[in-house]
């Protein structure tokens, strides 16, 4: 049996701050109400995405793996990773905003949770007016004074707010406090964990349980980057037709193409599998003479033993997301 690009039949979230977006925008198909997250790609137990079409449907990123090994996910990723997919892609919708969270690193993830850690980026598809995203801290911050700021409410006051548009983009390492405020839509790439410690959450009912969500302060606390930068936003260029460095990590790769033309792609050099987030416009992937088109919302995985390939596209931008 032979590798293909492969799309995936996402997996819709309820969550307490989910909104229609995801829906309206992007047009995902489901019934619920508040879905704020399609995971796309994902491996994490109990919520394994599967192949939506051709001969290999129905297969999970494990079954690939297990299958087709270094073919499917790279030499160098099957060497370090086993039968383990890296990797968890999402579209998220906020119609409120999330809790102020904060996520633990490999070590503290490992040791308590037997689980990766959760490195991540953001890249803004949607946000409505004023929306804006909370990215660490606005003043230099101790442990004690930071204790004081949760027990009396005043949390918010001290972390970095910023507004945000389209294209804007951030890097958030393990033990950055962070949040993503109402109206905003966003691709979220990030390590393969569903490890999240909430430190504040507006004191709010979930209408589901008629209760208070669960914070996690005493695991928080530990995990916690105290430290202020200058800058949380990414700088980057959006040159036509090329791949431009979005964010280039230890635990993803991400890239941005601006497409306006047929552009042929040689991945030689990379020994990992692809993935292309649509986050405007849509493209055609030309493989072996066959199309695949990818619209906006939509993802598609190409297998590390497909070299080259085309893109072509009137318009559009494109995440090109690798190990």
């Amino acid at each position: 049996m032979k590798l293909y690009p492969l799309k995936f039949k996402p997996i819709f979230k309820y969550r307490i701050w989910g909104g229609e977006k995801l829906k309206t925008e992007l047009n995902k198909n489901y019934d619920e109400k508040n879905v704020g997250e399609s995971w796309e790609i994902s491996n994490v137990s109990g919520d394994e995405t599967l192949v939506f079409d051709g001969v290999l449907k129905g297969n999970s990123l494990k079954d690939l793996i297990d299958q087709f090994k270094g073919d499917f996910v790279g030499t160098a990723v099957y060497k370090k990773f086993g039968n383990e997919f890296p990797l968890l892609i999402k579209f998220i919708d906020a119609k409120t905003p999330l809790s102020i969270q904060v996520h633990p690193n490999n070590k503290v993830a490992k040791e308590r949770h037997n689980s990766f850690g959760k490195n991540e980026m953001w890249y803004v598809m949607q946000a409505d007016k004023d929306a804006e995203l909370i990215v660490g801290f606005e003043e230099k911050m101790t442990k004690e004074d930071y204790k004081n700021h949760l027990e009396n409410n005043t949390i918010l006051n001290v972390m970095h707010h910023e507004n945000v548009n389209e294209g804007d983009a951030f890097y958030i390492p393990t033990g950055r406090v962070h949040a993503i405020g109402a109206g905003v839509m966003l691709a979220e790439i990030q390590q393969t964990s569903n490890i999240t410690y909430r430190i504040y959450d507006y004191n709010r009912i979930d209408v589901k349980t008629g209760k208070k969500r669960d914070l996690h302060n005493d695991l928080a606390i530990d995990v916690i980057d105290f430290n202020l930068y200058k800058n949380y936003k990414i700088n980057y260029n959006l040159d036509k037709n090329i791949s431009n460095k979005l964010v280039h990590t230890p635990y993803f790769r991400t890239n941005i193409l601006d497409i306006n033309s047929t552009i042929k792609k040689d991945y030689s050099e990379i020994d990992s599998f692809i993935i292309y987030i649509c986050v405007r416009g849509s493209m055609d992937l030309i493989s072996e003479g066959i199309k695949y088109s990818v619209k906006l919302g939509e993802t598609l995985l190409l297998p590390a033993s497909i070299k080259k390939v085309q893109l072509k596209s009137k318009s559009a931008k494109i995440l090109e997301v690798y190990f």
